[in-house]
């Protein structure tokens, strides 16, 4: 039988020629962090992207359907992006904020634009983690308390305050961290005790959050933090109502909410622009970053002014925060988001999607679950539907067979099996199909 056809595109290429692969998997084992790891039994390189589609060293495509990490939301190297940052570029590379520049103040108003209710404040950092650890800084600082509440399973980074509040072990090196940290039960409906079934599973679950407040700290918290959907965890759909019951809980113990939108915001969910409003809350402090800058070394925190205040009682300084470049691409891709209706489309081919995703759950015994929301989208394997049983290695042939199909996706839960779909949003039906049609195949060459 042949393999599913790759959907076509109108782009071509240019000839590759820098280093060979071999070149640069030596040059990587000698000069770069043995931490750094790469997928694939053959690491595949990368030299060349437009929209959803890659490009290997050899001239061979790919269907991107993991988006750098959950990271190119509006598809790779959108011209309306790359003319941004090359025009700013040309002018100015960069200004520290101590000096005034337009896009700085100009960017954080269209961030505050798209922000609900009186989240208008912003500062922008680096990355994800940077990200965390000022809206913890933030929380602390505001309250005057000190504990903070995150989840089991979560993911919101490397650096030592995002490690802390991390609760996965693969993610956690054993060194002093997590100091006044707890972490309330994984709200998971597939493997907790509450499952879809149960219309009271949100409360449920958030009753962990209080009972955690009461017993496990003095009654009073600086804060909460949770992904609005847990990325790296499993892409883990929280039951409905769960935020607005844990949010309820901490701030009645003092505490702010926080919401990670790094890998669900930016339309991603289809339904909403961010994640949280698909549970219905408006949480005090969101960070961002991944798709915020289409692949910019760009993240930010955005808060109420009361809370952003705090900051102003030391001095708070980022060098390349607000780099003039990185608001230049962060503000293009705003414009593209809405201009080219890219959230209607997540909602729309998300949708196609995951319906595809569920035919092959009732085809394929290994699919044990199927959840997310528009294109953020996870399946996971298993080698008992009854036990549960992760099937971490059928997991990581899924994703050779897929690449040698065409198709990249990632991976992501505790036991890595959980096949993670995050394409760029401006995928089609017909390259949602392909995807499908991949998966298809691949889950039947088991």
């Amino acid at each position: 039988m042949n393999p599913p056809t790759l959907p076509p595109s109108d782009h071509q290429p240019r000839p590759y020629a820098g280093p060979s692969a071999e070149e640069v998997i030596r040059l990587r084992q000698e000069y770069v962090s043995p931490a750094i790891f790469t997928y694939y039994k053959q690491p595949l390189m990368l030299v060349e992207g437009c929209r959803e589609f890659v490009w290997d060293e050899t001239g061979r495509r790919y269907l991107d359907a993991f988006g750098g990490i959950v990271t190119v939301s509006v598809g790779h190297s959108h011209p309306a992006v790359i003319d941004a940052a090359k025009c700013q570029l040309e002018q100015l590379q960069h200004t520290s904020t101590i000096y005034l520049h337009p896009n700085l103040p100009q960017y954080a108003k269209i961030m505050a634009d798209h922000m609900p209710g009186d989240l208008k404040v912003c500062y922008f950092v680096n990355s994800g983690s940077e990200a965390t650890d000022l809206a913890i800084l933030m929380a602390r600082a505001y309250t005057g308390n000190y504990d903070m509440i995150a989840l089991r399973n979560a993911y919101h980074g490397g650096n030592g305050v995002g490690m802390s509040v991390t609760g996965q072990r693969t993610w956690k090196f054993n060194v002093p961290h997590s100091f006044g940290v707890h972490h309330a039960m994984m709200p998971d409906p597939y493997r907790g005790p509450w499952g879809r079934e149960d219309p009271e599973a949100g409360q449920k679950y958030a009753a962990d959050v209080k009972d955690l407040i009461e017993r496990a700290t003095s009654g009073q918290v600086a804060g909460f933090i949770a992904e609005s959907i847990q990325g790296a965890g499993g892409v883990v759909v929280y039951p409905d109502g769960y935020l607005k019951e844990a949010y309820a809980h901490v701030r009645a113990a003092g505490g702010l909410c926080i919401a990670d939108e790094v890998q669900s915001g930016f339309a991603r969910t289809g339904t909403h622009y961010w994640g949280f409003e698909t549970q219905d809350v408006i949480p005090d402090i969101v960070t961002m970053a991944k798709g915020i800058g289409n692949g910019a070394p760009l993240a930010a925190v955005v808060t109420r002014r009361e809370i952003a205040e705090t900051l102003a009682s030391r001095i708070h300084f980022n060098t390349f925060g607000g780099n003039p470049v990185v608001c230049a691409q962060g503000m293009a891709v705003l414009d593209v988001i809405d201009r080219e209706h890219l959230q209607q489309n997540a909602l729309d081919v998300g949708g196609h999607l995951f319906s595809r995703l569920e035919g092959l759950q009732r085809k394929h015994d290994v699919v044990g679950d199927v959840r997310g929301k528009g294109l953020m989208l996870g399946v996971e394997l298993v080698t008992n539907r009854q036990t549960k049983q992760p099937a971490t290695a059928a997991c990581a042939q899924v994703l050779e067979s897929a690449r040698d199909m065409g198709l990249l996706v990632g991976k992501s839960g505790m036991y890595a099996n959980t096949l993670r779909i995050t394409p760029p949003l401006c995928i089609t039906r017909e390259d949602a199909d392909f995807v499908a049609d991949v998966l298809d195949e691949a889950f039947g060459a088991l």
